[in-house]
């Protein structure tokens, strides 16, 4: 058992970036305790100690919010020490000072607050920049702005405590994990042309914005094609998902939408008859059926709890997780929302501007509502990459391969949680063919066993 001594300001905070990296990260045994001193002192069973100095909530009078814009740090330091795992580490709240003796060491860098700034993502309730969508825009992080964005680091934190621990004598076993691929897909559209209004709209598409009368007369030809069952409607890739992802023992996440009250809402009706057809396929393969709520429920409760109650009564089976409709996302009440309507882990955490480690970890963690100061039931599940993300800067499929494999290979050095989207509706068109191959090798990436 190790003894974890804290002051008491802000003990709620603390507590929880204790019991997240050393109880749910690490899995080791722990007892907090209080002192005076403004730090974090944790002793091993032999005796042996690590002193990691407070350097961001004992700053704060106890009586006084931390949440204030001018506690965002503006300069990031990258330090190096022999407990490293990478190269050098970033240094969110602390300096470089590391003094190691025989039986303590002494840790200028902050790893709890530095760790509990990336978890709770506070600064993005403190900074309201936003984007058209009101969305909190990825290049306005401090991740972004230090080049950070795309490393996991609260578990290279995770791994520097760790490593201490090891070098004073701690002899308790860590929580043994294995890198575990989520591969999942936001249903925006069920089908192209769901109807003929789809289908006229999509033409005047070809000519208007895309000029492409040779693509106007192709999608014709498909059209009628479709409706005689001769070819596949292009959204309709759900087989060739599952086929994919059987083939190297996966499952794959379809996350449906349900409705919604805006224009970015409904892009299909329960009612059509393929809408039961896939659900019922879906379930019979043993893939998994969670929500992806419509535009405006991230700050509406009332709105996704009748969502969840409409998709749980259509599939007939409970419904725990899920990713929000554009990322839209507001930190803590979107989480809020989610854990008071019993929800077990979302993933919409992830910029839609910028690709990465918006929480800074790749591991499944209990959420903190910052304003109510408490622990919520709900887990995040980090979403690390988005389809669309390097296409839309105009990368070319080598280059968005090579990002999304360093990103995998990161996820599998910590063996967390590597939790991917690619869209049902981005794979046949005329487009999106081109970039089959990326997804069909990142697939083929994720099994361990290759």
């Amino acid at each position: 058992m190790i003894k974890i001594y804290i002051n008491k300001s802000f003990a709620e905070e603390k507590k929880y970036i204790i019991e997240t990296l050393l109880g749910e990260f690490l899995g080791i045994d722990f007892e907090i305790f209080f002192f005076e001193k403004k730090a974090y002192l944790l002793k091993i069973e032999n005796g042996n100690e690590i002193e990691i100095i407070d350097s961001f909530f004992s700053k704060i009078p106890s009586n006084n919010s931390f949440l204030e814009r001018k506690n965002i740090p503006d300069k990031i330091v990258f330090g190096k020490n022999k407990f490293c795992v990478e190269d050098d580490i970033p240094i969110i709240f602390g300096n470089e000072k590391i003094e190691v003796n025989k039986n303590k060491i002494l840790c200028g860098i902050d790893i709890f607050s530095s760790s509990f700034f990336m978890l709770t993502r506070w600064e993005e309730y403190i900074n309201k920049a936003r984007d058209k969508h009101d969305r909190f825009p990825g290049k306005e992080s401090v991740a972004y702005k230090f080049s950070f964005l795309q490393r996991p680091v609260v578990n290279e934190y995770i791994e520097m405590l760790w490593n201490m621990l090891v070098q004073l004598g701690n002899e308790q076993k860590r929580k043994k994990r294995t890198f575990t691929p989520y591969i999942t897909h936001d249903i925006d559209y069920i089908l192209k042309w769901i109807s003929v209004r789809s289908f006229l709209r999509s033409l005047i598409g070809d000519v208007y914005l895309r000029r492409n009368f040779k693509l106007l007369f192709k999608n014709v030809l498909k059209y009628f094609k479709v409706r005689k069952r001769i070819l596949k409607d292009e959204f309709d890739t759900f087989d060739y998902l599952m086929d994919l992802v059987e083939k190297y023992d996966l499952k794959s996440y379809f996350f449906f939408m349900v409705g919604g009250t805006s224009g970015f809402d409904n892009g299909y009706s329960l009612s059509h008859p393929y809408f039961e057809e896939i659900i019922q396929k879906i379930k019979n393969r043993g893939h998994y059926i969670g929500i992806h709520p419509s535009f405006n429920t991230y700050k509406n409760y009332e709105q996704l709890k009748k969502e969840i109650e409409i998709l749980k009564n259509l599939i007939k089976s409970p419904i725990s997780f899920g990713r929000q409709h554009y990322l839209r996302f507001e930190v803590p009440i979107t989480w809020q929302i989610w854990n008071d309507l019993g929800m077990k882990w979302d993933s919409s955490m992830y910029y839609d501007d910028q690709y990465g480690f918006r929480t800074g970890t790749c591991y499944e963690y209990s959420v903190f509502n910052f304003l109510t100061r408490k622990k919520l039931n709900l887990k995040e599940n980090t979403l690390v990459y988005m389809d669309s993300t390097l296409v839309d800067k105009g990368m070319s499929e080598n280059e968005i391969k090579g990002k999304i494999f360093d990103l995998i290979e990161k996820v599998k050095k910590y063996n967390g949680n590597f939790t991917f989207l690619w869209h049902n509706s981005n794979l046949t068109s005329h487009f999106w063919k081109k970039f089959i191959p990326v997804y069909e090798n990142v697939v083929k990436n994720l099994n361990i066993e290759l």
